[in-house]
């Protein structure tokens, strides 16, 4: 297993265990590594200590982060972002089937598909011509699974795997500054769309209540049923489903797992404070 994986594997863990504060010798012995070498690799390539993203998995801070989140999401769509552009320090773009798409279930459309190393484990990535239209994690079920999950929401379409394809797409949709623009395809039904396109307005490193989420879209009191629709997000990362917590400040539960959620937040929140770069060798 190389640093990649371990460091991945490490943040899976650190998140699983937030509750019990593990210290560094306990994250190292899990992840195979001696304590200063994790410590070194870990800060490196994730721009903080593993000591230092614990701590923004803590209850205090996602509590602060909802305190701020009205404001947050007024500024971002003051600035633009509740259209096609920079979204969430990603180049995506976004457009959303047709009902007459929608009703066709995907009969006549060819999606490719493939899996794909990422920071928080193994990632199936599907794209049509037109752009990416599924993004998923393996679990505790294994593959075969998450294929199902995502390939039975275009249940008419036909598959074909292409590995080289989606490692590229991979490498622009974790990378730390990407370059290329991203197009997504969304593909549900008009409330979902426009709660995940409400999504997309979330700023890297934001948390927001479901409540904030209703009250975007001007549905206040419709919380429950903006929780359906992101649980039913299909674009895992892109379409950030885990900024979105309980307004008590606690974690809720994640389609792709608690832990997978907890470990994005504390990414992003780490790379508030990553050092440029270019210095990540120095």
């Amino acid at each position: 297993m190389g640093d990649y994986a371990r460091i991945g594997k490490a943040l899976e863990f650190i998140a699983a265990e937030a509750d019990s504060q593990p210290e560094l010798d306990r994250i190292a012995e899990a992840v195979g590594l001696s304590p200063h070498h994790l410590q070194r690799v870990f800060t490196q390539w994730v721009g903080v200590s593993p000591k230092k993203f614990l701590q923004f998995l803590t209850l205090e801070r996602a509590k602060a982060c909802l305190a701020s989140s009205a404001s947050v999401l007024d500024a971002a769509l003051d600035s633009g972002l509740s259209g096609p552009g920079r979204l969430h320090d990603l180049f995506v773009t976004h457009e959303a089937v047709t009902p007459g798409e929608y009703k066709q279930r995907g009969a006549g459309l060819v999606i490719t598909y493939g899996w794909a190393e990422s920071p928080f484990g193994d990632c199936l990535v599907m794209a049509t011509a037109r752009g990416i239209c599924g993004v998923g994690f393996a679990g505790d079920a294994g593959r075969d699974a998450t294929f199902a999950d995502l390939a039975g929401r275009w249940p008419d379409a036909r598959f074909v795997e292409n590995a080289a394809a989606v490692k590229a797409l991979a490498r622009t949709m974790f990378a730390p500054r990407p370059d290329d623009r991203l197009q997504l395809v969304l593909y549900g039904t008009p409330w979902q769309i426009k709660v995940w396109e409400a999504l997309l307005r979330i700023p890297r490193g934001a948390l927001v209540s479901y409540e904030d989420v209703a009250r975007q879209i001007h549905a206040a009191g419709a919380s429950r049923a903006v929780g359906a629709a992101v649980g039913d997000n299909p674009i895992a990362w892109l379409i950030p489903c885990h900024r979105v917590i309980r307004k008590t400040g606690a974690f809720s539960d994640y389609h792709w797992g608690r832990p997978r959620k907890l470990a994005m937040i504390g990414w992003e929140a780490a790379s508030g404070e990553r050092a440029p770069i270019a210095a990540a060798g120095d």
